[in-house]
C-alpha cells in the first residue's frame, strides 16, 4: 500500500519555495563566511526558519540549511498530521517501492561533470563548530553497494574534506561499515557516492533503521508514493537519486586511514581526533545552478532526522511483543537518540520492565527508557517528568544494566578509562555503557482515587473564544465591568 506525498515535498526546490511562500525561509545577504558564520546564523534561526545563503564565501553555489528542523514540517512534507507521522513512516519502511533507473541524459544530477578538481574549491563546504578540524560535509547521503549481493545502503556520515581528492569518513559499526569490511577483506575499494541536496522525503528515508540489504532509496519511493528516479554513477555502479543537486563519486580505500576530527557531534560534544577511513574522489557531478545542503550538527534538523525514523522502528519493534504499546518518543533533551519515552496501556504488573528490556535490545544507542501510562503525553517532557515524580520509586521501579554496548559518541562512556597518553580507546571497548530504565506507571489496581489524575470537568471543552469578552474593561476601584 502506498500513499502519495504532496508534490511539493518530492522536490527540494519546490519544498524550499513552499517554505519561502509561507514565511519559513530566511534569505541572508550575500558573502557570508563559510567558516563559522554560516553555521552561527543557521543555528540562531534553528527551528524558526530554514536559511538560504547566496554566494557564501564567494562561491556561486548557494547553501541551504534547516529545511527539516521542526517535527510539524516533517509531517507536512509527508502529507500527514504529527500524530500520524510514525505510522506513515513505518508503512513506507515495511512496504518499500523499487526505484526506477533512468538513462544518464535524463538525470539532472549529471548535467555538469567535473574530474580532477578539489571539492573545497568546487563546493561551498562550511566549517561549523569552534574546534572542528576544517570543513565538513554533514548532509551527504553516502550510498554504497554490498560487495556480496549488490544491494545498496544509504546513510549520512560526517565527512571531513581535508585535501584535494581525499576525504576522511566516520563509519559507525552499521551497514556501511559491514560493506567496507567485506570489500577490505577482498583487498578492494568500496565504491560509494556522496549525494548532497535531496528532497525532504529521500533525506528522511536515508535514516531508516532497516535490515541489511534493504535499500533506503526504496523506502523513499514508498514515501513519495511513486518509484524514485535513480541513475548509475559515471565512475562506478552505485545508483543515486537522479534529481539530486550534487553527487561526489568515489571509493573508500582499503587499509588506508588518515587523521579526522575533532568534530562537534549530535551529543553536543566533540568527538576525538582519530585515524579514519578515506574516500578517494573520482568525480563531482551536479545540476546546473545547484544548491548545497548543510546540517548544523546537534541542532534540530540533525536531531529530528535521526529520531523520527528511529521512533517508527522502535514502535514497530515493541508492538510486535506488546500490542498495548501506544506511542514512543526520543526526547530532544536526550539528543534524539539516548532517552526513550514509551506510552503503554498497562494490563499487568511487571509489564513495563519487560518493555524496558525490549527497548534496550531494539537499538544500542538507547541509554535510558521511561515507561508511562496512557494518560501521559510522551511528546511532552513536562508530563513525563511528572509521571516519574509521582509514580516512580527507585527501590522497586528502577532497572540498571551495566556494561552494555552504547553509543561510541557518548563521551561519558570513556570516563575513567586509561589507554595511554593521547591514545583513543580501541574500537572493541568504545561505547560501553550502563542502561537505566524507569517504570513510571501507576498500579493496575489502586485504592479509591489515589492515582486518579486531577482534572476539572469542562477544562478541554469550554469554548474560550465565545466566553472571553475582549471589549470588557474592569474598574478595579469599583469592581464593575465597563464596555
Amino acid at each position: 500500500m502506498t500513499t502519495s506525498a504532496p508534490a511539493l515535498s518530492t522536490d527540494l526546490r519546490r519544498w524550499l519555495a513552499h517554505l519561502s511562500d509561507t514565511g519559513r525561509l530566511a534569505v541572508i545577504r550575500e558573502g557570508v563566511k563559510l567558516e563559522h558564520q554560516l553555521a552561527a546564523i543557521a543555528k540562531r534561526l534553528d527551528g524558526r526558519q530554514a536559511v538560504y545563503f547566496p554566494r557564501p564565501g564567494g562561491h556561486d553555489m548557494p547553501v541551504v540549511s534547516g529545511f527539516m528542523s521542526r517535527r510539524g514540517w516533517i509531517a507536512e512534507a509527508m502529507g500527514v498530521t504529527e500524530s500520524q507521522l510514525l505510522q506513515r513512516f513505518r508503512q513506507a519502511a515495511e512496504n518499500p517501492l523499487p526505484w526506477r533507473e533512468v538513462p544518464t541524459g535524463e538525470a539532472l544530477c549529471q548535467q555538469v561533470v567535473q574530474k580532477g578538481v578539489d571539492p573545497r574549491e568546487v563546493l561551498p563546504i562550511p566549517t561549523h563548530s569552534e574546534h572542528d578540524n576544517g570543513p565538513y560535509i554533514t548532509a551527504g547521503l553516502v550510498i554504497a553497494r554490498n560487495p556480496k549481493t549488490g544491494a545498496q545502503n544509504v546513510s549520512i556520515n560526517r565527512i571531513q574534506v581535508h585535501s584535494k581528492e581525499r576525504m576522511a569518513i566516520l563509519m559507525l559499526p552499521r551497514h556501511l561499515w559491514a560493506f567496507y569490511k567485506e570489500a577490505e577483506a577482498r583487498q578492494q575499494p568500496l565504491d560509494v557516492a556522496v549525494v548532497i541536496g535531496v528532497d525532504p522525503l529521500t533525506l528522511l528515508a536515508s535514516q531508516a533503521i532497516a535490515p541489511l540489504d534493504c535499500d533506503e532509496l526504496e523506502i523513499a519511493g514508498a514515501l513519495h508514493g511513486a518509484p524514485l528516479r535513480v541513475v548509475k554513477c559515471l565512475t562506478n555502479d552505485v545508483r543515486v537519486p537522479a534529481d539530486a543537486e550534487v553527487v561526489i563519486e568515489g571509493r573508500i580505500l582499503p587499509g588506508v586511514k588518515e587523521l579526522e576530527g575533532p568534530f562537534g557531534e549530535f551529543p553536543k560534544y566533540y568527538s576525538a581526533r582519530e585515524h579514519r577511513e578515506v574516500i578517494q574522489v573520482d568525480a563531482i557531478t551536479h545540476r546546473r545552478d545547484p544548491v548545497f545542503h548543510t546540517i548544523v550538527p546537534a541542532e534540530m534538523e540533525h536531531l529530528l532526522l535521526g529520531s523520527i525514523p528511529r521512533e517508527a522502528t522502535l514502535l514497530a519493534h515493541l508492538q510486535r511483543s506488546f500490542p498495548n504499546v501506544l506511542d514512543v518518543h526520543l526526547s530532544v533533551g536526550g539528543v534524539g537518540r539516548y532517552h526513550l519515552f514509551v506510552k503503554i496501556r498497562k494490563t499487568h504488573e511487571g509489564q513495563p520492565k519487560n518493555v524496558i528490556c525490549a527497548a534496550f535490545g531494539a537499538h544500542y544507542d538507547i541509554k535510558q527508557v521511561v515507561v508511562v501510562d496512557d494518560d501521559v503525553e510522551v511528546h511532552d517532557p513536562l508530563q513525563v517528568e511528572w509521571a516519574v515524580a509521582t509514580r516512580f520509586q527507585a527501590d522497586r521501579d528502577l532497572v540498571v544494566i551495566a556494561g552494555a554496548q552504547g553509543s561510541v559518541l557518548d563521551p561519558s562512556t570513556t570516563v575513567g578509562q586509561e589507554f595511554g597518553e593521547n591514545s583513543a580507546p580501541p574500537s572493541h571497548v568504545q561505547g560501553i555503557s550502563a542502561k537505566m530504565g524507569l517504570d513510571a506507571t501507576k498500579p493496575v489496581v489502586y485504592h479509591e482515587h489515589v492515582f486518579t489524575k486531577v482534572r476539572v470537568p469542562g477544562e478541554d471543552t469550554e469554548d474560550l473564544d465565545a466566553l472571553i469578552d475582549t471589549s470588557a474593561r474592569v474598574n478595579f476601584e469599583t469592581g464593575k465591568v465597563q464596555r
